[in-house]
């Protein structure tokens, strides 16, 4: 009966209330300083992440020749968006899972633009301590990014 007890609470380890340390190789303040042929597209979106631990934040600043939204959101062509999550690395495959939030990363449920869930996948194609080139996997975008700051990761309580 002894061994029964011992065993079964060896079996379950309560998991520390405490954020993950996420992938070095990312952390860090990153920005899409470019877009390639941007001259010849419709709209495009330029990225900048910061990746601090497990956790991600993303702005977005699109340039649109056409007009998506009502006249007050489309903003003569140029908005920004935000999101934050976690992120996720599983062999070549960045996964962002986090929600679209206002410009101080507060939760959005309304407004202009995209509200709700932020779920997007990249393909890391490559990096290095200053360059990471990632292709969008729902839209097969290049984003090419430039390490602006580095960050290390200091774990915080949930």
């Amino acid at each position: 009966m002894l061994i029964v007890v011992i065993v079964g609470l060896s079996a379950c380890s309560r998991l520390p209330d405490i954020q993950g340390k996420g992938e070095a190789f990312l952390q860090g303040v990153w920005n899409q300083d470019s877009v390639a042929n941007k001259e010849q597209l419709q709209n495009y979106t330029q990225h900048k992440f910061k990746f601090t631990c497990d956790s991600f934040y993303v702005d977005f600043t699109t340039h649109s020749k056409v007009n998506y939204y009502e006249e007050e959101c489309f903003n003569n062509g140029l908005w920004k968006e935000y999101a934050k999550g976690t992120y996720q690395v599983r062999n070549d495959t960045l996964i962002l899972v986090g929600d679209f939030t206002k410009p101080n990363y507060k939760q959005k449920v309304s407004g202009c633009y995209r509200n709700g869930r932020y779920i997007t996948s990249f393909k890391v194609n490559s990096w290095n301590a200053e360059e990471l080139k990632m292709e969008n996997l729902s839209d097969q975008t290049e984003v090419k990014l430039n390490l602006k700051e580095k960050i290390t990761c200091v774990q915080k309580a949930l």
